[in-house]
């Protein structure tokens, strides 16, 4: 495929996409409607941008490059992803009524609205927001490095760039609405790669006879253990219940009904979408056994095996999956810093005639960190899995402590969030544990809400005037 001509149509539909998140904010000029939209998406709009931010990276790149190496195990990514999305709608769309912003205001609402939970939650899901965004930045610009043959640097660049734009154009909004756009051409282009990937490779049991005999067994179990794909399919889920981007989702809908009908039948499409990231990488493998690097198969066939003008979308469909799951991420991120980072730095929210352009100046400072952060790692799956354990099971346990256990405190909220990361952070350090455990996410959400428990149940027996 003509390198050129590939990154020429791929500046064209930022274009478009630019364009189109001008067209659809153009008579949005608040704050509200910048960080949140205004409160009134409606159903398709929350359901395409839901299905486009889950089907991001991991699942374009990381859960491609984890099948074409464990064979069904991929399929644990989509599990993990529906089922979280499935309890994210049954358990937290009632947070919409209550008009909050961010996640830190919902979990600090938990407690009693305390402080210190809330600037800790800020801190944390600013961080997480920044993660998440150099994991789509890393996996984008691996992507379009393969395929064009600029340098990773230079594809880094032009991936953040993408997305950064039509961000600065029209906030959420613009979002929200190149989301639902790239939602139909990244399933289109999926299962067209599928398809496709599978007749090159001679057929369905000609692709599974050139597997290792235990990448084929159920979800790979006697590859990576059942208790590592026990542990994926965790991961996954417990990012997706606790990735901020996701709760902005339901914050943004037009009612309670709207957010949970939404997330239920993304879920159910998710579900559906399960075993293509496995077919695909079983199709890479059975044509290349020996490329340098897993997450290279996505565009290995993308580029090499299907039709042009095929090649062509289904390519443009994988890095639609890394800027919609990175936009959505990013203005999280912004959202965190107008209304919980800048209040606990100085004291107030931004004035509203203000609010847009800090938040544009905010996009750009996240935007550049992440840039840095994606630097660091060229593993997508493990980037993301172990980034998942350390900053987001804490707010997690949070979460469905503070929805379901009245009692829960501020104490218990700052306990579990510790414990949490100190759990993670201690497994990540031994080899050993994590050959057996796969990822930290288990001991991790364990310990959280076991320190939760026992520091509320402690700290509710000492009188309040004592604390």
């Amino acid at each position: 495929m003509d390198s050129t001509a590939f990154l020429g149509i791929f500046i064209g539909y930022i274009a478009f996409t630019l364009l189109l998140g001008w067209y659809v904010s153009k008579n949005r000029r608040t704050g509200d409607d910048f960080l949140i939209g205004s409160r009134q998406l409606p159903f398709m709009l929350t359901l395409g941008t839901t299905v486009a931010t889950l089907v991001g990276t991991g699942s374009s790149m990381g859960a491609v490059g984890f099948g074409y190496e464990n064979g069904w195990a991929a399929a644990l990514y989509g599990v993990g992803g529906a089922t979280g999305l499935i309890l994210c709608a049954w358990w937290f769309a009632p947070a919409r009524d209550k008009q909050f912003m961010t996640m830190s205001e919902e979990l600090s609402h938990y407690v009693d609205e305390h402080p210190v939970v809330k600037n800790v939650v800020a801190c944390l899901i600013l961080v997480a927001s920044i993660g998440w965004l150099g994991a789509h930045i890393l996996g984008g610009a691996m992507y379009l490095s393969w395929i064009t043959d600029i340098d990773i640097q230079s594809a880094k660049v032009l991936i953040a760039l993408g997305f950064t734009l039509y961000i600065l154009v029209g906030g959420y909004i613009a979002v929200v609405w190149a989301d639902s756009l790239q939602a139909i051409v990244l399933f289109t282009g999926f299962v067209l790669l599928a398809f496709f990937a599978v007749h090159e490779a001679g057929g369905f049991s000609a692709m599974l006879a050139a597997q290792p005999q235990e990448n084929t067994s159920f979800l790979a179990h006697q590859k990576i253990g059942w208790l590592p794909a026990l542990s994926l399919a965790i991961v996954i889920g417990v990012g997706v219940l606790a990735t901020p981007s996701f709760r902005q989702r339901i914050y943004s809908a037009k009612s309670v009904s709207s957010a949970r009908k939404s997330f239920v039948s993304a879920g159910i499409l998710y579900f559906l979408f399960t075993t293509i990231p496995a077919i695909v990488g079983m199709s890479a493998f059975a044509l290349n056994p020996e490329l340098d690097n897993r997450d290279f198969a996505f565009p290995f066939l993308a580029s090499s095996t299907l039709p042009l003008l095929i090649g062509l979308l289904v390519l443009i469909a994988g890095l639609s999956a890394t800027m919609s799951s990175a936009s959505s991420d990013a203005i999280a991120g912004v959202a965190t810093v107008m209304r919980d980072i800048s209040v606990m730095l100085t004291g107030k929210v931004p004035q509203e005639a203000k609010t847009v352009w800090y938040s544009r100046l905010a996009t750009l400072l996240i935007v550049g960190v992440a840039l840095l952060l994606a630097s660091l790692s060229d593993d997508i799956i493990g980037y993301i899995t172990k980034m998942i354990a350390t900053v987001l099971s804490g707010l997690f346990v949070c979460g469905v402590l503070g929805r379901f256990w009245p009692a829960f405190n501020w104490q218990g909220a700052l306990a579990s969030l510790a414990t949490a990361s100190g759990i993670s952070l201690l497994v990540v350090s031994q080899d050993e544990w994590m050959a057996t455990l796969g990822n930290p996410i288990m001991p991790s959400v364990a310990g959280s809400l076991l320190a939760g428990y026992i520091v509320t149940r402690l700290t509710s027996l000492v009188p309040k005037s004592a604390l």
